[in-house]
This record gives C-alpha cells, structure tokens and sequence, in this order.
C-alpha cells in the first residue's frame, strides 16, 4: 500500500477536532490502524465528525493498543444530509448489515428498526447497527453518521409520529402511486420511507397505514422486490427525485 492510499483513510472520532490539538484514538481505532492498516508513525488519516467536519491528521504514535494523533488542517465542513429517514422492518443478519451499509451510502439521516406482524427476527442489536453505519460513513465519504433510533412495533411508531414528516409506505401489494410521482410532490418536506419485512406487511398494517393522513402508498414497480432491495431502490428514487442527486434541488441550497 502506497502512501497516497493510505492518506484516505478515514476515521469517524467522537472526540472534538480542532486544529493543532492532540488525540488518543480509542483501543478499536488503534488496533485497525497499526495491526490491520499497519500505519505508521508520520503518516496521516483523516478524522471527521458531524459537528467540527474532517480534517487531515498526523499519527505521532501508534501503537496496537493506542494510537496519538495530532490533528493538522481541515479539509471539510460539516455537510448536512437531506432530511430522510429510513423505517425497515429487520431481516436476517446478512441483509440487515446491507441495508445500515446502504442506507448511510444513500445520505439517510436516521433509521429506525420497526417491528411488524411477520417480522422473524428475535432480536435487534442497534449496537451493531450503529457500528455498520461508521464503517458505512468512513468508506463512503460521508462526514455525518445516521441515528440510530430504538426499535419500535408499527403501531408504536404511528402512533408516536409527528405528522409534519410524511410517511412513504412501500406498498409491495402494488396498490400505491409510482414512487416517482409520490417523491416528486415532497420536495424540500421532511420524509421518511417505511419498507416491510420478507413476506410483506398483513392486510391489517397496510390498512392502518392507509388509514393515517400522513401516510402515502407508494409502489416500487411490477416485480417482487426482496426487503434489502425494496430499500435500495425507494432511498436511490427519492435522492434522484426529492434529495441531493436532484440538480435543480442542488441550484436552491
């Protein structure tokens, strides 16, 4: 690995940037960097965070329990991300992952595990969740990490919801407008896209959901599309329509 590679490592930090400062990495960060990447000392990274943005970094000592960075130029600015979130019901381990890794790819702000009628998954470990949404950001070269909020059943989630953000629910059955049309009458709202667990939602969750005023059924086309690709195609859908693939919305901000 050449030196020009490895300046593109990145790292989220939790911890303040500024310049000029000095950081001990945690054990985890540490041992990637000096037993995985097998970096060296006076080589640089970059380390980022929502609320300071992502700078350049010098590795003073490295170590494979502990490694000192000193933090050096900034090279961006907190970005923020379109105002999205994600609403899935957990799959199975492998697609779950994919779902996390794809979402933070996609620019959602927040993702909320949600509990459905035909859900099989015992239990949902947000921990993980949030761990595969770091390596997501660091690969992705996104600066923001999304939330990750606490699992709830459907009905909990209804009926907590502020009705301000709309609801776009997948509707695998067909029954919804096309996600094109839907998407395209929310520019600029805050929104979020609820998808179903393998299997789909009962006849009872789709009802409610029709039944809710900030709810909109949305179809994903003709073909049965599984849950992991349900999420990919609706969050690509709403960033070339609605989000920051649009240009004309790029022009406004």
């Amino acid at each position: 690995m050449n030196n020009e590679t490895k300046k593109k490592i990145r790292l989220f930090v939790s911890s303040p940037l500024r310049e000029g400062t000095e950081l001990l990495l945690p054990e985890a960060s540490s041992h990637y960097l000096c037993n995985v990447m097998r970096l060296q000392n006076g080589q640089t990274i970059s380390c980022f965070n929502a609320v300071d943005g992502e700078f350049d970094c010098h590795i003073e000592n490295i170590h494979k329990k502990q490694c000192r960075i000193k933090v050096e130029k900034k090279i961006r600015s907190p970005q923020p991300e379109t105002d999205l979130w994600l609403l899935f019901a957990p799959v199975k381990k492998e697609q779950t992952d994919f779902i996390i890794e794809k979402a933070t790819e996609l620019g959602v702000s927040k993702i909320i595990p949600v509990i459905t009628a035909r859900t099989i998954v015992g239990s949902v470990r947000t921990e993980r969740f949030a761990a595969r949404a770091v390596e997501a950001a660091e690969q992705c070269g996104r600066i923001s990490i999304p939330q990750i909020g606490a699992p709830l059943r459907l009905e909990e989630a209804l009926n907590e919801w502020d009705s301000k953000r709309l609801l776009f629910f997948m509707d695998e059955k067909g029954n919804g407008v096309s996600c094109r049309e839907a998407f395209g009458k929310a520019q600029s709202l805050s929104a979020a896209v609820l998808t179903g667990p393998e299997g789909g939602f009962s006849e009872e969750e789709a009802n409610i959901l029709y039944r809710k005023p900030f709810v909109r059924g949305v179809s994903l086309g003709p073909r049965i599309l599984r849950a992991e690709t349900a999420v990919v195609a609706a969050l690509s859908v709403w960033q070339a329509v609605a989000g920051d693939w649009n240009p004309d919305e790029g022009e406004k901000k």
